[in-house]
């Protein structure tokens, strides 16, 4: 946490800033000295604001309320790394939301192991030139994904359940097929 640091210098000494009469006055300059040591903190927090909220170069304890300010829930037994890429992407994550490569993105950043991700997507648009004809294609939106990775049985099932639930579109169900990677050459 921020807080009072020991020896942290003030960048802004408050008696160098006194008109020069008062700058003479040693109990004024000791009583200042205590608003340096309690400002110091905060004015180094100013300074390096931009790094607190980069989440490459945020400290740890700030990088969960990034994760927060940005609305992505980060999981516990995530790195520290996996953390920063997650929040770093975020934005992205959002803005491609509800889409294929949305979807491939956030299960490649969010669950770990994963060397690829195929999704069987049934939807798109159809229309008809004949008024009150059937559309063409399937009636029913459905989206089916497929996760490989090094060892199946190392993906956490109910998170992955989780990712695709927080970024597909909600009326669209979803089945999921976790397979081991040496089980996508076969499919080829």
């Amino acid at each position: 946490m921020r807080g009072m640091v020991p020896g942290l210098g003030s960048a802004v000494p408050l008696a160098s800033r006194l008109p020069a009469v008062l700058q003479e006055d040693a109990f004024l300059q000791r009583f200042l000295l205590a608003f340096d040591d309690a400002l110091a903190p905060v004015f180094t927090t100013l300074d390096g604001l931009a790094c607190y909220l980069d989440p490459r170069l945020a400290p740890e304890d700030f990088l969960d309320w990034l994760a927060d300010w940005v609305g992505v829930r980060v999981h516990d037994s995530w790195s520290t790394g996996q953390r920063r890429d997650v929040v770093a992407h975020a934005a992205e994550i959002h803005r491609r939301r509800g889409t294929v490569q949305g979807l491939a993105d956030a299960v490649r950043l969010a669950v770990g192991g994963v060397r690829d991700v195929v999704i069987e997507d049934s939807g798109g648009a159809g229309w008809s030139q004949t008024p009150g004809a059937d559309l063409p294609g399937q009636a029913a939106a459905k989206l089916h994904v497929k996760v490989y990775a090094d060892a199946a049985k190392d993906v956490s099932v109910p998170r992955l359940e989780r990712i695709i639930s927080s970024v597909k579109p909600a009326h669209v169900p979803h089945t999921v097929d976790v397979l081991s990677s040496a089980s996508s050459f076969e499919d080829d």
